[in-house]
């Protein structure tokens, strides 16, 4: 969220008091991310302590908290866990918003700083620890299964199908204009990931616990080196190249190429089988789903201020030379001959 919530910080002193116990004596709202349902802080308690705060309305899923907490007590280190409230619990409540503090690491995402090879090396082996890591019912229970289902391929079509039903609004004429110039190749994304949905399930791949979103922005690095995987607000059970279509698919990290990029990742993560219709059908898919969310925030309603412009522009950056669509294709012809 890039512009600061209609929210007292008074209101946050009295929360983090009620339900940590801190004493609070700075809150700064920090203008990150792309999700607009989810607004940040920093917050200094009376000993100077610094916590990141994060307060997100909406949909919420337990998952969220007590995965990393699972994650983080198995040794995981690079699991950044949240803090209990006074009663234990991992998660409190202001307004429409549910509240999460964590310790505060000083650092900059993978948009902002290279990984080196060693941290692209720890970045394989963290994750292919995660992949093999055997969850408890408890958790597995509550974290949603790969379906294959065509929810926003659908979504895609049914806003193609009505740009002249848009609001008044000049960020949603941008898009509903590139949308028009951009409409046959969307089909086309639209079209093969469905296609490769079909195949997949009649697959009987194995189902491994994914983080489903760790693109350039959820790798945080701070001072020191040491890497962080945040943001497990979506995790799923599904096969290992719902992760591993991030590396190498022009999600954002400062690299040498797609080619560097993997080299370094798998000396970590290790010598896998790709599996030929998975890591294109997520390539595919993730483009499909980035242009449904974007056409529901944009064109159904005018609200997000500052935000707007920058959904457009992720939006857009799909389609740039080098860009996701170009990497989805060439894993689809690597694997495929399409």
């Amino acid at each position: 969220m890039l512009e600061k919530p209609d929210l007292r910080e008074e209101k946050i002193f009295t929360c983090l008091q009620d339900a940590y116990g801190m004493a609070v004596v700075q809150v700064t709202f920090l203008p990150l991310g792309a999700d607009s349902n989810t607004a940040v802080y920093r917050v200094i308690a009376g000993d100077q302590t610094p916590y990141f705060l994060k307060l997100r309305k909406g949909i919420f899923d337990e998952t969220s908290v007590t995965l990393p907490r699972f994650l983080r007590d198995q040794g995981i280190k690079q699991i950044i866990a949240p803090l209990p409230t006074k009663t234990g619990q991992l998660r409190a409540r202001l307004d429409d918003f549910k509240v999460i503090l964590y310790p505060f690491v000083d650092g900059r995402d993978g948009y902002e700083v290279a990984l080196s090879a060693q941290q692209w090396h720890e970045f394989g082996e963290a994750l292919k620890q995660i992949h093999t890591l055997d969850v408890p019912s408890t958790l597995t229970e509550s974290i949603r299964r790969e379906t294959y289902a065509p929810r926003w391929r659908e979504t895609v079509k049914m806003f193609l199908g009505r740009l002249d039903e848009i609001i008044d609004d000049p960020v949603a004429a941008k898009l509903a204009a590139f949308l028009r110039l951009k409409r046959d190749e969307i089909l086309f994304l639209v079209q093969r990931a469905e296609t490769l949905a079909q195949s997949l399930q009649h697959q009987s791949l194995e189902f491994v616990l994914c983080h489903s979103d760790i693109h350039a922005g959820n790798i945080l690095i701070d001072g020191n080196g040491a890497f962080y995987i945040v943001d497990w607000d979506d995790p799923i059970l599904a096969p290992k190249e719902r992760d591993l279509m991030f590396i190498g698919g022009a999600q954002g990290f400062i690299s040498g190429g797609a080619q560097e990029e993997e080299q370094s990742f798998y000396r970590g993560y290790g010598q896998t089988e790709i599996d030929p219709l998975a890591l294109p059908y997520y390539r595919y898919e993730r483009i499909v789903v980035d242009i449904a969310v974007y056409c529901e925030e944009l064109l159904l309603t005018a609200e997000g201020g500052e935000d707007r412009e920058q959904s457009l522009h992720y939006l857009m950056s799909n389609f740039l030379p080098g860009g996701t669509i170009e990497m989805a294709r060439k894993s689809d012809q690597m694997y495929n001959g399409m």
